[in-house]
């Protein structure tokens, strides 16, 4: 990879400790040879003695405890590391049982000046943030540590003095140490009895400490920290073919069991201890030291750590070419001393593992040296395990086998030059972020799994086509990815690409995306999600340990879902159980066959769906025949329009009760896997979707619902255009209403006795006849409305047409529109738009001869012509080319606005402002993908929702670069994309917003697009009121927390705990109940006035109806609540804040606003119905008690029922 051209400066970054300490230059020995590292055993060191006097002098090496093939179990405990850029040894004050701290190493430079800074980083504020989040992640080391400190010292000098045992043969060794109560863990298959070599224990070559511990980068976990401490067997305890059929790993698992039976019977010291796989790698067991929770002197319990022993190999005891990925390790019984009489197949895995614990030493020298070299190298690394843990990467085999290590190895490597390919990939003088970046850019644009990457090991020949991602590392004989598996390196590469795609974007920085927000949620990242039972999965050989059996299984059915899913998936990913620990006396416990593996796909909305597959054609023999033996009676011969004759694959598109991707994966499960999977397997795809009508896609459009209106719609429009008759020529008909940008929550039918009008803007021809004053204008369009009626009941019979009038009291607003309703049952709802009266209206606003309120009528009349007749059509332009981009936005915005009405909260909001969040979704949905369904489109919305600080940021969303000559209208509009200019403004005007009215009593929320960028169109006048804001907050977050929880249950089953067995799954609909017991008053209504009510008395008979047509036009558009809230609104005021779903319209809430209803002095008209109360004592005999009111809620209740006469059915009041 090329790497960017850009300044080759130094970056200095601050690590917070304190000045005053002593440098890390100063711990370094000052023979000259401050560079290399040191290691017991090797020239420079005196090894003389082990004994415990030499614990002070114990090298701590510059790698985290993550960044050793070893240590990867600490990986979840250490997120990040010290953003230094050189590793050091640290020595330990033997007085105070702590490590010495480390000193700020000296700045390299000592200012950045912000030119250079963003170059090298994506912003300034982009780097700001990226400093405060390596300070933020480390902990504070002190008096907390100390005790694991002090028993890390323990155990390195009790394993130092441990006996010697003699060589046995395996058999005795088992027994011998079954007596002493520990079970030798032997990784399957276990050793043949009758094996001819010992087992033997001797004092161990070396006892080092790593990982991020020592070096103080530890980061700040949950689980708390990990120390690892490192003992390297000696060499006379092997042979040259213990390389062979597991020889080396049954002589290492014997020397693990040999130090736990050691550290077991320290009488002085008692330590909890556990075996636990490395990595899940079944063949390396670890051993892991807890605290005893005993109170004494080892007890740790307080530092909240855990202090792993790792088995070291003596570096390049095995001949290198014996390890190659393309060597089989694994020979017949008669075979053992390599004659060989039929090629034998590769171990790959079984190789790298023995070679991981060859290269221990030679990773600590490489990333020693790395960190010596590029001072930003461990930021780097601090930003890769941040990113890596965010999105569920772990170096364990069953968490995608790409981990801390991993990325740093990876990066050290690409620092490194690699002989024949000129520089090195990365430079050391990049920043971090560049390093992290570039890091990413490699992952992203080569695919390891179809071509290996070699560094250093040009000649060196690897296996292809297994799928596996190859990145070998010459020097150290290690395949560095050889945990990853075909379906892991798929989901590393999508997301590396789509972080570079992120980090791209030059408008916004994607900090919070990149490194903060948890981007493997299940039910936030996946379209769909199989749980399958274990139980139903173990069908292997029992010759097999159940690591090797599930991951078999699960490349099986990986290899199955690709090719029957094709193209209709974009990415297959694995939720597997976790391996847990077992005890020392104990063989390791087999998989409860309780938990589950969950599979996750993500869609392709385009072609999830279609109905047919095509194969190869008839005349391909070889190819057909391979297509019926994995489809079996599933496939069939087809002839296509073109002629085609094609085997092909045919799935049904009637069966509403499964898609056709469920009917997919559950024909693979029961052909490729068993009938037993396929009947446990629980899947669950876009769950949300059915509480609105038509709200799967369909095929490849999620608008087909709406097709029958905008049939309608372009019917009524050539119908329109083509009367004549009319004194001007008609210049644009445009839609202004959901239900023709596709965005109602309910489409609507033709029978529909709920429905309501599609509003529409009817422009004609200029003409200077006009006449020059606003009340004039309205008259002039209430004439031409009654033309187009006449003319249209002229011309179509079967059209009812009919003036309605409106804004009667406002003469400057329009007064007139002609509502029609068409033969098929639609009706539309027609208003002219005439330019001439946004000058007039900016006339009277600059005309400073009217009084205030004429200014200020003159100013609502203004911003509502634009809103109305500028930016609602544009606006609904801009949305109906989105959601035939998107297919799943439709669906997405018309499920978020039925939770909005289900919470009572959609009447307090536009309806574009709730499109504009889920629009949001669509055009920055990082950390993921675009939704490709509705499910996905509507928690991701309601999760930014609920973490959206609108108080001090602005919605803003970048619509597509419009060229329709209708947005020209649009005065003052940016019609192209945004820019980071722009960006600012749009803040900047916020800002201005919120020192303006700094209570938020005009404008609570700032939502501001490319085609509005003033952004108070759709919130201007407290639409919603700041008490409504925070209650959509608030619910918001209460509904992401519910799926999470259920998030919970699902990893639950997964990883089999108890904890959370009896959690109920959660049923989709709860979401949407509203909470009615927070409202003061709540009024139902009676049945028959209910949206609800009259969808249920609806006819028997549809077909009768369509041809008889609406059944009552005089009801249609109709609406008694809303008209009956308006009226309350009006005589309440402020006093009562109401609330209501329009779609149901069978609930009325209202809470008393304790600023306007609270208790106060009497005075007379307080607004609102008043009872007099007594204030309190007179502080004087001679005066008189004073006398306050306050609310008579009582009466206030009986007048609302009064106004409501027959439409309420009962009152409740808290």
């Amino acid at each position: 990879m090329t790497a960017p051209a850009t300044k080759r400066r130094k970056l200095a970054h601050s690590n917070g400790s304190d000045h005053s300490e002593a440098s890390f230059e100063d711990e370094i020995s000052d023979d000259g040879n401050s560079g290399a590292v040191a290691y017991e055993g090797e020239e420079g060191v005196d090894n003389d003695d082990n004994s415990v006097d030499n614990v002070d002098e114990l090298e701590y090496e510059g790698l985290e405890e993550d960044d050793s093939p070893q240590s990867e179990p600490g990986e979840e405990l250490n997120d990040v590391s010290n953003p230094q850029g050189r590793s050091h040894k640290l020595a330990t004050n033997g007085d105070t049982g702590h490590f010495k701290a480390p000193h700020r190493r000296k700045e390299m430079v000592a200012h950045q000046d912000g030119v250079y800074t963003a170059e090298v980083y994506k912003s300034n504020v982009f780097k700001l943030q990226v400093d405060e989040l390596l300070q933020e992640v480390k902990p504070k080391y002190g008096k907390k540590e100390a005790p694991a400190e002090n028993a890390m010292r323990t155990l390195k000098t009790s394993i130092e003095q441990l006996p010697s045992r003699p060589p046995q043969s395996i058999a005795i060794a088992t027994k011998a140490l079954k007596s002493e109560g520990i079970t030798i863990p032997f990784p399957d298959p276990l050793p043949p009895k009758d094996a001819q070599y010992k087992l033997q224990y001797d004092r161990p070559a070396l006892i080092n400490a790593t990982g991020s511990y020592p070096l103080k980068i530890a980061t700040r976990a949950d689980e708390g920290l990990a120390i690892d401490l490192v003992v390297t067997m000696p060499k006379p305890l092997f042979q040259e073919k213990d390389y062979l059929n597991h020889r080396y790993f049954y002589k290492r698992a014997y020397y693990l069991a040999c130090i736990a039976s050691g550290i077991a019977e320290l009488k002085e010291h008692k330590f909890k201890l556990t075996f636990e796989l490395l990595n899940g790698n079944h063949l390396l067991p670890i051993l892991v030291v807890r605290s005893g929770r005993t109170g004494g002197p080892d007890d740790f319990t307080s530092s909240k750590c855990r202090i792993n022993i790792l088995l070291a190999l003596p570096e390049n005891y095995f001949a290198t070419s014996k390890l190659l990925p393309t060597y089989s390790c694994i020979r017949p019984k008669s075979n053992d001393e390599g004659i060989e009489t039929k090629p034998l197949k590769p171990t790959p895995f079984y190789n790298s593992s023995v070679q991981s614990d060859a290269s221990i030493t030679s990773y600590l020298k490489l990333l020693h040296s790395t960190s010596s070299r590029c001072d930003a190298y461990k930021d780097a690394c601090v930003l890769g395990r941040i990113w890596l843990k965010q999105r569920g990467f772990g170096s364990s085999l069953r968490k995608g086998g790409f981990g801390n290590f991993e990325w740093a190895a990876v990066m050290a490597s690409l620092l490194s030059p690699n002989q024949g390919a000129g520089a090195p990939a990365l430079s050391p003088g990049f920043s971090s972020y560049q390093l992290f970046k570039a890091t990413l850019q490699f992952l992203a644009s080569h695919n390891l799994s179809k071509s290996p990457y070699k560094f250093q090991a040009h000649d060196v020949a690897l296996p292809k086509g297994d799928g596996q991602p190859v990145f070998f590392d010459g020097p150290r004989n290690l395949n560095v990815l050889f945990k990853m598996t075909s379906w892991s390196w798929s989901k590393l590469q999508s997301e590396a690409k789509s972080t570079i795609e992120m980090l791209a974007d030059p408008k916004f920085d994607q900090f919070e995306s990149t490194f903060i927000l948890k981007a493997d949620a299940v039910k936030f990242r996946y379209d769909m999600s199989v749980a399958i039972p274990l139980s139903a999965l173990d069908h292997y050989p029992d010759n097999e340990s159940d690591n090797e059996r599930l991951l078999k299984t699960i490349s099986k059915l990986y290899s199955a879902l690709c090719r029957a899913l094709t193209d209709r998936i974009s990415m297959i990913s694995f939720t597997l159980p976790e391996q847990s620990s077992w005890s020392i006396s104990s063989r390791p416990h087999p998989n409860d066959q309780e938990r589950h593996v969950v599979v996750n796909l993500d869609t392709n909305p385009g072609t999830a769906n279609r109905s047919v597959d095509h194969g190869p054609s008839a005349e391909s023999k070889r190819e057909a025949a391979a297509f019926r033996q994995f489809w079996g009676d599933k496939a069939e011969l087809r002839r296509f329009k073109d002629g085609s004759i094609l085997e092909s694959v045919v799935w049904s598109l009637k069966d509403t009760s499964k898609s056709v991707l469920e009917q997919i994966v559950l024909f693979v499960l029961e052909r490729h896997v068993s009938a037993q999977v396929a009947g446990q397997a629980e899947i669950n795809v876009d769950s949300f979707a059915h509480l609105i009508s038509s709200g799967r896609i369909q095929g490849a459009s999620g608008v087909a619902s709406f097709t029958a209106r905008m049939n309608a719609f372009a019917a009524l429009e050539q119908d329109v255009r083509n009367l004549e008759g009319m004194p001007l020529r008609i210049r644009h008909i445009s839609a202004a209403d959901p239900l023709l940008r596709y965005s109602a929550i309910d489409p609507g039918s033709a029978i529909d006795p709920n429905a309501t009008q599609a509003s529409l803007i009817v422009q004609f021809e200029g003409s200077a006849r006009w006449p020059d004053d606003l009340c004039a204008i309205q008259r002039t369009k209430i004439a031409f409305l009654l033309k187009l009626s006449d003319l249209l009941s002229a011309e179509k019979s079967k059209y009812i047409s009919r003036v309605g009038l409106e804004n009667i009291s406002q003469p400057s607003q329009n007064q007139g529109y002609l509502d029609i309703i068409l033969s098929s049952g639609f009706s539309f709802r027609l208003r002219i738009h005439h330019d001439r009266e946004a000058t007039l209206l900016e006339r009277q606003l600059m005309d400073k001869s009217l009084d205030g309120q004429s200014r200020e009528s003159a100013a609502a009349a203004l911003a509502t012509y634009k809103r109305d007749y500028l930016h609602i059509p544009a606006h609904t332009r801009a949305i109906q080319t989105l959601c035939t981009r998107f297919p799943a936005l439709s669906p997405s915005i018309r499920l978020t606005k039925r939770w909005f009405a289900s919470h009572l909260l959609a009447a307090h909001f536009s309806p574009e402002f709730i499109e504009l969040l889920v629009v949001r979704t669509f055009l920055q949905p990082y950390p993921w993908p675009v939704p490709s369904c509705a499910s996905t489109g509507f928690l991701r919305t309601l999760a930014w929702i609920g973490r959206w600080d609108w108080r001090h940021t602005p919605l803003i969303v970048d619509f597509p670069s419009i060229t329709d000559e209708a947005y020209g209208e649009l005065e003052g509009a940016a019609t192209k994309t945004l820019k980071t200019e722009d960006i600012d403004k749009i803040k900047t005007r916020l800002e201005a917003w919120r020192c303006i009215d700094p209570a938020m009593n005009r404008v609570v929320l700032f939502a501001a697009t490319n085609l509005d960028p003033e952004g108070t169109t759709w919130t201007d006048r407290a639409k919603p009121e700041r008490v409504v804001a925070s209650r959509m907050t608030t619910l918001a977050r209460a509904a992401t927390q519910l799926v999470r929880t259920e998030e919970a249950r699902l990893l639950s089953l997964v990883n089999d705990e108890g904890k959370d067995r009896k959690v109920a799954p959660l049923v989709s609909s709860s979401l949407f109940v509203p909470a009615l017991g927070d409202f003061d008053i709540v009024i139902d209504v009676v049945s028959k006035y209910s949206k609800r009510g009259k969808k249920k008395s609806g006819p028997k008979y549809k077909n009768l109806q369509i041809q008889e047509g609406p059944e009552n036009v005089q009801s249609v558009g109709f609406e008694p609540v809303q008209l009956f809230v308006e009226e309350l609104q009006g005589i309440y005021g402020d006093g009562i804040l109401w609330f209501y779903d329009p779609d149901t319209a069978d609930t009325v809430c209202g809470l008393w606003n304790p600023s306007v209803t609270a208790q106060r002095a009497w005075k007379v008209k307080p607004g609102w119905n008043s009872t007099p109360v007594s204030a309190g004592k007179a502080e004087k005999e001679s005066d008189e008690k004073t006398v306050d009111i306050q609310l008579n809620k009582g009466a206030v209740c009986s007048e609302v029922k009064r106004i409501g006469g027959d439409l309420v059915d009962r009152i409740q009041v808290k």
